[in-house]
């Protein structure tokens, strides 16, 4: 007889949280995602009416963040999934369902692209306007989180994924990015972060555009963080001229507000393009490690184009120079093998 996995256990306690605790006894539980941590979620169907459960298991995840971010957005008039019932011993939530209609689709089908921007940068503008003691518990996006997401790089995507630990040289090189990127990125005003503010995490909604998911990672950091996010998404991109023109019409709906936003627009475009830099520098290590710890391939294909992004961004600028040179010299002439070893053994 085969051995139960922890997560057919962990299945099995939350249908029959939803069957004997909350009623929905001969109700469907069908899987509706999972996301780059250990939660999962489930859809709840009863009748005409659906709900998702989220499955968080203790010890990995925590509810809190999430119920707390969550009634900060609700608070600002934002669209995000309400709890309905919660277990917090088993880790579990019954949440309101914003539908199965994630913008990524239609961005990649060129579906109504202006407008699904344009509801997206509102909510934004709307995130950065949470008042200060609306946001006070939130934790700080400060110098020592900032380099402690950029070391995933040398980890993960430089020794793990392309067989290439760095040198003493390429240290020192690196120290000097984390240390360019550190200081462009907490000389931005704070405000609400939600830190994977992307087109997986928001949903077309009707009546209310965009839904907002996966939240409860949201900090106190820089005004340009979520843009970024947003434009030069890890799964899907769009030509640097349209880019920048969303940016900046971004910056001037913000500044029409009151808000500070730089001394001009080409110091907000740094700030963009070097927050950038920072989070792809984050990213290509975190798909590494989701596929060599975590065993998730769906990642690596978005490498390229999380590459693309942060060799643009470290050609841009002078001080960022030398490692986009360490780029062309080092990492692009092993990336083709790596990619297809990895792409080999996650589909083996």
């Amino acid at each position: 007889m085969a051995v139960p996995t922890s997560r057919d256990l962990r299945l099995a306690a939350l249908e029959r949280w939803v069957a004997e605790d909350l009623g929905f006894a001969g109700c469907a539980v069908e899987s509706a995602s999972a996301d780059a941590s250990f939660r999962r979620y489930f859809r709840l169907r009863r009748g005409a009416d659906s709900y998702i459960v989220m499955d968080a298991p203790p010890g990995k995840e925590d509810l809190v963040p999430f119920l707390r971010v969550g009634r900060i957005l609700k608070t600002l008039g934002l669209n995000v999934p309400v709890a309905l019932a919660r277990n917090e011993a088993e880790g579990l939530l019954l949440l309101t369902d914003l539908g199965s209609q994630p913008y990524l689709p239609e961005l990649l089908a060129d579906r109504d692209v202006d407008a699904l921007y344009a509801d997206a940068l509102a909510a934004l503008l709307e995130m950065q306007a949470a008042g200060p003691e609306s946001i006070a518990a939130l934790p700080v996006y400060d110098a020592t989180l900032l380099i402690k997401e950029m070391e995933l790089l040398p980890e993960w995507f430089l020794a793990r994924h392309l067989g290439s630990p760095v040198t003493a040289d390429e240290r020192s090189m690196l120290e000097r990015l984390y240390g360019v990127l550190v200081a462009a990125a907490l000389e931005q005003p704070a405000c609400f972060v939600h830190r994977d503010f992307h087109s997986r995490n928001l949903m077309v909604v009707p009546g209310d555009n965009p839904g907002i998911l996966d939240f409860q990672d949201a900090v106190i950091g820089p005004i340009t963080y979520d843009l970024v996010s947003l434009l030069k998404d890890c799964y899907v991109a769009w030509p640097a001229p349209r880019v920048r023109d969303w940016a900046l019409r971004f910056r001037e709906q913000r500044a029409a507000s009151g808000a500070h936003c730089g001394a001009d627009p080409a110091t907000f475009l740094r700030w963009f393009d070097l927050m950038g830099l920072q989070r792809h520098v984050k990213v290509l290590g975190i798909f590494c490690r989701l596929f060599y710890r975590d065993g998730k391939s769906q990642y690596l294909g978005d490498l390229p184009r999380v590459l693309g992004y942060t060799r643009a961004a470290a050609e841009a600028y002078p001080e960022t120079r030398e490692f986009a040179e360490f780029l062309t010299a080092r990492v692009l002439p092993r990336f083709a093998a790596a990619q297809a070893r990895a792409l080999r053994a996650g589909t083996a």
